[in-house]
């Protein structure tokens, strides 16, 4: 879009004001910039916007670039702006989610001699952070130096908390802090009037607007390095006496381990938790870095381990209030409005096994591995949370959480767990290096289903032919210096690879005999009937009933 008041250009030689704003899909920023449009314009201000969209998924954002004289031109002459950005000429930057920041410092738009960074300080994880095997998340800490380092100027704001409080969308926060760094030549009272004359969610968004504009020009150079927002639920405090006494460097992921378990499952539960970590801890030296990274580690992987995701927890999370409200938050949905949630599930044996008692769940997984199953098992089922049937059906699996300690997979998981443990406390005294892989080592169980079972198998692969052999080499007095890295290495090359390839030529660079490639079958579909009597089949065409 563009924009230039009819008797109005520039002076010769004039240069613009450069803003260029990196916006997520339904975030507001064309909204934002027809505000500093009309701005400009009210102002009298030859003013040009362009935009270029983006993916609809995670992958980048949708770029709008404005430029902008800061006083009315001179009579005779002709405002020449350009429709793009060019690296080292933005003078401000707009960043509504952090990871964008970190977009356009790579692509030269920050510059230290010019450009003022205004990025919001949470995160909306890309795709590929998401389908990393383990913790695949950019870290935070990295961004915030390199805006400090490259920005001539860093603001850091919690754009999407102060969003949230007032009711708006974020691009209304983003105004307010482009308002509040004082670098948009026209006062606050321009820019609220420009809200009012878009007509829509108007007092919202001058909430959001001001109490960014106020946070914006209370800073200075806020850094990112501050700290996170504090977590949804703390530790209670009957506990904090309990979590006292571990080490401090178990105290931050002993507090959100108990409040995890507690949801999870029960109290006692989270009882055992703070337990095994005391076990554990007696072990470390207390001199030790490694062994305090070792504690702090497993304090993180225990938490998360002992909360395994099931189908119970699944049909928990998917039934809570909460989710419907922010479901209905995203649709931008009424009071009166009717939101119809679907939810896609594939319910296969093994999940179905693992939460039944041992002794039954055994039973249907011999039967599974046989090739027998059980009706609408490994099939796609659509079923509507929404509506009372579908909702009862989920809530009814999540009632069997108090069941949950006779299960099939809450046996397995202890065991696994009790033996993880038990060459953490090996490995501390003596190997506290080798202890922080060990530590590390569950890293590699996430998720739900096929993709727990891949990480499981390469967890049980290393732990077979690293992990309990490094134990009996340092039980024996052996150095075990080489076994750190080949567990580090073969954790990495699991985590890179789903498949098991990698961490197969990983041992066998340890001296291991690898596995041979599992066998992929060749599945016979049904091919869709074209014509009357033509019912041919072949492979790979549409899914249908195996002949």
């Amino acid at each position: 879009m563009s924009a230039t008041p009819s008797n109005s250009v520039p002076a010769a030689g004039d240069a613009p004001f450069c803003i260029l704003i990196a916006a997520l899909g339904g975030e507001g920023g064309g909204v934002l910039a027809d505000w500093i449009v009309g701005c400009a314009l009210a102002q009298g201000l030859p003013v040009q916007a362009t935009s270029v969209p983006g993916v609809a998924q995670r992958t980048g954002a949708t770029s709008y670039y404005i430029e902008t004289l800061r006083a009315p031109a001179a009579p005779g002459s002709q405002p020449v702006f350009a429709l793009n950005p060019m690296p080292g000429r933005v003078d401000v930057v707009l960043a509504s989610e952090l990871l964008e920041a970190a977009r356009m410092i790579e692509r030269g738009f920050v510059s230290p001699a010019r450009t003022t960074l205004i990025a919001a300080r949470h995160r909306v994880y890309t795709t590929a952070e998401k389908m990393q095997m383990g913790d695949g998340r950019f870290h935070d800490a990295r961004i915030h130096e390199a805006a400090a380092q490259f920005a001539r100027r860093y603001l850091s704001l919690d754009m999407e908390g102060l969003a949230t409080r007032h009711g708006t969308v974020i691009s209304a926060v983003m105004f307010g802090a482009l308002a509040g760094s004082g670098l948009l030549p026209w006062s606050r009272a321009v820019c609220e009037e420009a809200i009012r004359r878009g007509g829509l969610g108007v007092d919202a968004s001058l909430a959001g607007f001001g109490a960014a504009f106020d946070a914006a020009a209370g800073a200075t150079i806020e850094s990112a390095l501050a700290e996170a927002p504090a977590a949804a639920r703390a530790a209670p405090e009957v506990w904090a006496p309990l979590i006292a006494t571990l080490p401090e460097s178990m105290h931050a992921f002993a507090a959100h381990g108990v409040a995890r378990l507690i949801d999870w499952q029960d109290a006692p539960w989270a009882r055992e938790y703070v337990d095994r970590l005391a076990a554990l801890a007696t072990a470390a030296p207390p001199e030790s870095a490694a062994a305090r990274d070792s504690l702090a580690e497993a304090a993180r992987q225990l938490a998360l381990w002992m909360s395994y995701e099931d189908a119970i927890r699944v049909a928990d999370l998917k039934t809570r209030p909460e989710r419907f409200a922010r479901i209905r938050a995203e649709a931008q949905a009424g009071d009166d409005d009717i939101v119809r949630i679907v939810d896609y599930l594939k319910p296969g044996s093994e999940e179905i096994a693992q939460i039944l008692p041992r002794a039954l769940g055994k039973r249907l997984r011999a039967r599974a591995a046989r090739g027998g199953g059980l009706p609408l098992l490994g099939r796609g089922l659509h079923m509507s949370t929404s509506h009372v049937r579908g909702y009862l059906a989920l809530r009814l699996l999540a009632g069997l959480r108090p069941l949950r300690r006779r299960s099939l997979r809450f046996h397995e998981e202890r065991e696994a767990i009790g033996r993880w443990l038990d060459a953490l406390g090996r490995s501390l005294p003596g190997a506290p290096e080798l202890a922080l892989q060990i530590a590390g080592l569950p890293r590699l169980l996430k998720g739900y289903g096929d993709t727990w079972a891949r990480g499981r198998a390469s967890y049980d692969r290393i732990f077979t032919t690293l992990v309990s052999p490094a134990i009996a080499e340092l039980a024996a007095g052996r150095e075990v210096r080489d076994r750190v890295g080949q567990i580090r290495d073969a954790v990495s090359a699991a985590l890179a690879d789903p498949e098991g390839r990698r961490l197969e030529d990983s041992l066998a660079r340890a001296g291991i005999e690898p596995l041979p490639p599992k066998p992929k079958p060749i599945v016979w579909m049904r091919k869709p009937r074209s014509g009357p009597g033509d019912g041919k089949r072949e492979i790979g065409e549409n899914p249908g009933t195996a002949p």
